[in-house]
């Protein structure tokens, strides 16, 4: 069975930071598998936020969090990191870690539409 764990959400100030990390569980071969954020606000439709594939070398970020987010990954531990710096009162959401074939990559903003397996997702809040 595939799991994926998210920790690190809470509540923040405006120009905060968190550090959201997922345990991917289940997956033999780790990096034959891209790993992402998702996130959904209240009333809002659920959006891509990060994505990176299994060698590291591709990553793809939301213009609403280029330059204040960086996602990273570490193979041999099967995890996968969100760093969210100048967190921003629009950034309140649920954030979910996501895991797909690497090719889902190319999807850019719906590479959500082809991510096989989900965590059960966590709460960030930002206040002003």
């Amino acid at each position: 069975e595939v799991r994926l764990v998210e920790s690190g959400g809470g509540s923040v100030q405006a120009g905060g930071s968190l550090r959201l990390s997922c345990v991917v569980t289940g997956l033999m071969w780790f990096d034959d598998y891209a790993v992402g954020w998702l996130r959904q606000a209240p009333g809002k439709e659920r959006e891509g936020v990060s994505v990176i594939n299994g060698r590291l070398d591709k990553v793809w970020y939301a213009d609403s969090v280029n330059g204040r987010f960086t996602i990273s990954r570490d193979n041999a531990m099967k995890t996968v990191h969100l760093q969210m710096d100048s967190l921003e009162p629009d950034d309140t959401a649920v954030y979910f870690c996501t895991a797909g074939p690497n090719p889902a990559m190319v999807a850019g903003a719906q590479f959500g539409t082809v991510m096989q397996y989900w965590g059960e997702g966590i709460q960030v809040t930002v206040s002003r």
